[in-house]
């Protein structure tokens, strides 16, 4: 079987080794991935944006199965495409992908469907917009309608600082279209919680939960990032929430998204947030998270293939989706600078006894080494029976792995590890 991955970071690296796992995936092509992907994948360099140049490159290589893991190709049709051509695929069709492409058609979503999440308001125009926020409460949640990298949200403090968010996205256009509509919406308070569950459309299966670090310094100071580090399970999500979750937010977002006519087949990322009166989204992705892959996907126990192809034949009901026990902490490990200027062009060096397992993202190969080529360069991840020890182990990897201005958070799995101990 020949698969094809789209996508270059380290999200797409913990999926090719998994994918790699199956005995039938005897050749595996990343597009474009990266220079550290490429131990593990042939890596093509064809732009994940470039729908026309992977379908061409899937049609004349014969690929028999495809992954499109990025927002961006699949907010873009990467998978109708590919169906069109008789590519089966992992990954929702562009409609079904709007749910992240669009922060106001998920909203709406929610709205119409009466799934739990924050009140708010949406604008495409500007003055309207800061005349609301005159009469807002603060701390407000500003975010871009369209995609922007997983940084287009402001947690803005005070009036001030919401106006100049929005000025920022409709008027300095600071991400593009992406920011034409804003969303308003009060602030959530409570744990925040990542679940990636598999869905053929009908049937639901969530993954172990996880813990995003997203702000780049230690005790969530900092800008937002794309995330520092993450930790699995989360130790907020009992068996009690995931319960409400399952009825009160995962089924009746499947169901209204084929009420929509945008039947969401793939992986669907939930944000949530556990607040006094139960858990609301916070956000969705259309897509596995990064870097929540690189901590859930090692606690997988089922094979991964057979998996994706069970829900793009929407037979996801009858096949198994199991997890190990343990826990898993991965670090991410940027150049300094980052999510702000950085430089780049520095060889990696792995000591021998490093015994984290690592997801290459922001790497290339220049001269048969691998030097960074973007701000977070890679994760570390480790697997242990407890969180404290896999958290130990982690940085323990981390501390094996060097590079000039290598930049990383100390503090991943703190707040998990004291939230165990509250319990």
């Amino acid at each position: 079987m020949k698969i094809l991955v789209v996508g270059g970071g380290g999200r797409e690296h913990a999926i090719i080794k998994q994918l790699k796992k199956n005995k039938n995936a005897e050749e595996i092509y990343a597009l474009p991935g990266n220079g550290g992907i490429g131990k593990d994948a042939k890596c093509v360099n064809i732009s994940a944006k470039d729908i026309e140049g992977i379908v061409n490159f899937a049609e004349r290589v014969g690929i028999d199965y495809a992954v499109v893991a990025p927002d961006d190709p699949l907010a873009l049709g990467a998978v109708d495409a590919l169906n069109e051509k008789g590519i089966p695929c992992f990954g929702p069709c562009k409609a079904a992908a709007e749910i992240e492409s669009s922060k106001v058609f998920a909203k709406n979503l929610m709205k119409k469907y009466g799934i739990p999440t924050a009140s708010y308001e949406v604008f495409s125009d500007m003055d309207a917009a800061l005349a609301f926020l005159e009469k807002s409460r603060f701390p407000a949640v500003i975010k871009a309608d369209g995609l922007a990298l997983g940084k287009g949200v402001t947690i803005a403090k005070d009036l001030e600082e919401a106006k100049s968010a929005v000025r920022a996205l409709m008027q300095d256009k600071v991400f593009g279209e992406s920011g034409s509509r804003v969303v308003i919406e009060e602030f959530l308070t409570g744990p925040e919680v990542s679940v990636l569950a598999f869905t053929d459309g009908t049937a639901v299966k969530p993954m172990v939960s996880s813990m995003d670090h997203k702000r780049a310094g230690d005790g969530d100071t900092g800008p937002n990032t794309g995330g520092m580090g993450t930790v699995a399970p989360n130790p907020y999500y009992t068996e009690e929430v995931a319960k409400r979750c399952i009825e009160e937010i995962f089924i009746p977002t499947v169901r209204a998204m084929n009420k929509e006519n945008r039947k969401f087949k793939g992986c669907l990322y939930f944000g949530l947030m556990l607040t006094e009166n139960g858990p609301k989204v916070i956000e969705y992705n259309c897509r596995f998270g990064d870097p929540e892959t690189q901590v859930v996907l090692p606690l997988i126990k089922s094979d991964l293939l057979e998996i994706m192809l069970a829900v793009t034949e929407e037979r996801l009901s009858e096949t198994p989706v199991e997890f190990k026990g343990g826990s898993a902490c991965c670090v991410v490990l940027a150049s300094e600078g980052y999510p702000g200027k950085y430089k780049t062009g520095f060889p990696v060096s792995v000591e021998e006894d490093c015994k984290g397992e690592i997801f290459y993202a922001g790497v290339k190969e220049d001269g048969g080494k691998l030097i960074t080529s973007g701000g977070r360069v890679l994760g570390v991840t480790a697997v242990a029976d407890t969180l404290s020890a896999a958290v130990k182990k982690a940085y323990a990897a981390a501390d094996k792995i060097h590079f000039e201005n290598r930049y990383m958070r100390r503090d991943i799995g703190a707040a998990a590890l004291a939230a165990k101990e509250k319990n």
